[in-house]
């Protein structure tokens, strides 16, 4: 994968429940929210499906990307989902290591 960090999107479901974060290592943690290994939102509401994300060149680009992205309404979130995975398909499979 390309880029320092990325901005992502776990969905409870499709046009379920959404959680937005950045991180430097997306396959681990988007592992962990899949194992529920730690307490929180994604672990309460069942958020365990990869549906969207967004390499950038830095964490400070990202982060900035996440804080703007989570000012956005919920519909122009759905947008940006279907716009890269129209099914909401768990992407994890293309992000993790063999």
């Amino acid at each position: 994968m390309i880029g320092a960090a990325y901005v992502y999107l776990m969905a409870s479901r499709r046009n379920g429940t959404l959680y937005m974060g950045s991180t430097t290592d997306l396959p681990r943690r988007v592992w962990e929210h899949r194992n529920a290994v730690v307490e929180g939102f994604t672990k309460t509401h069942g958020c365990h499906l990869l549906v969207w994300y967004e390499a950038h060149e830095s964490w400070e680009a990202a982060r900035q990307r996440e804080l703007r992205m989570k000012e956005w309404r919920r519909s122009w979130k759905l947008q940006e989902i279907e716009g890269l995975n129209p099914d909401w398909d768990d992407l994890y499979d293309r992000i993790a290591l063999p």
